[in-house]
């Protein structure tokens, strides 16, 4: 059995696209999305409408949930004030720009979704187990991770918000951050995305990266009016 996790869309058909036909090519049985659909990317209305289309089940991101409740502050983790200027730029626009039929469904999209495989547990939350808008970093330490481990209440935790994919094990529960498919932090352009599978009852998780065509998204995220600054990330490793 093998499952395929896709987070951090922002609002990027093309990469939701490309990780979908990916994850088709693994032959995943099942898929399932993160949230973060959209924010920072040029075609929210496009991305809701693919994933709502196909069915794929979603939890919602602070992004959808800031963004389908009308609200002008997504609780995101911003380093520095020129950071947070930016982002709600970005939030003012795709709120702007989302239409009702996106809107209505993000607001109906569950907080976390839980997920079998043989007898491990597998739990897909927006940023932790707490709270929607707390960011999981690599470098946190590892005390932050042993207490969650105690508490997550599966075998497997997956998240995705730092857009930043990595895997490691604490307290017995496999942390496994997908990273973003639309919107990556980590100096490579191509989306990522995570793979689960079952192996001698336990799951393996492998991390997968995915090419789309970055530099026409940068241009697209340029004439719609958002920042610059987004365009220009998106294609800074290419």
């Amino acid at each position: 059995m093998r499952i395929g996790v896709i987070t951090d869309i922002h609002g990027t058909p093309a990469a939701l696209e490309a990780a979908l036909g990916a994850i088709e090519v693994i032959g995943a049985d099942e898929v399932y999305c993160g949230g973060d659909l959209v924010g920072d990317g040029p075609h929210p209305n496009r991305v809701c409408a693919l994933i709502e289309d196909r069915g794929i089940p979603t939890i919602h991101g602070n992004d959808d949930s800031a963004i389908g409740r009308e609200r002008t502050d997504c609780g995101c983790a911003y380093i520095t004030p020129h950071d947070r200027a930016l982002g709600h730029e970005s939030l003012d626009w795709t709120r702007a720009h989302a239409n009702d039929r996106s809107k209505a469904f993000m607001r109906c999209l569950p907080v976390d979704l839980c997920v079998a495989m043989g007898d491990q547990r597998i739990r897909l939350v927006p940023g932790s187990p707490r709270t929607v808008n707390e960011y999981l970093f690599e470098d946190a330490p590892e005390s932050l991770y042993t207490r969650l481990a105690a508490s997550a209440d599966c075998d497997v935790l997956v998240f995705g918000p730092t857009d930043k994919p990595w895997i490691h094990t604490y307290g017995g529960v496999r942390f496994v951050n997908c990273g973003s498919a639309g919107k990556p932090k980590d100096d490579d352009p191509r989306g990522a995305l995570a793979i689960l599978e079952l192996a001698d009852g336990r799951v393996e998780a492998s991390l997968e990266r995915v090419p789309h065509d970055a530099e026409a998204v940068a241009r697209e995220v340029a004439a719609v009016g958002l920042p610059s600054e987004f365009a220009a990330k998106l294609v800074a490793a290419a």
